[in-house]
């Protein structure tokens, strides 16, 4: 059972890295690199390893797709 959990993580984290290299909308990319982080934590949760997963969760599902939104923000700001 352990060894389809950690495949269907490794399926999603495949399927969601991919799409991040695909989206070209930078405001998308930030939402699906979001999703993709979420993707990484439950694959190191599937893996035993919590307390990497509680990092990857907010460093990667929260604070990455929350500076990239912010950044875009002042440039659309600056731009006016």
């Amino acid at each position: 059972m352990s060894e389809v959990i950690i495949a269907v993580a490794l399926i999603w984290v495949a399927a969601s890295g991919t799409a991040v290299v695909l989206t070209r909308d930078p405001l998308r990319q930030a939402f699906v690199a979001g999703f993709f982080g979420l993707g990484l934590a439950f694959l190191y949760l599937s893996m035993q390893a919590g307390d990497v997963a509680l990092s990857q969760i907010v460093v990667g599902a929260i604070a990455l797709p929350l500076i990239v939104l912010l950044a875009m923000a002042k440039v659309r700001k600056d731009r006016e």
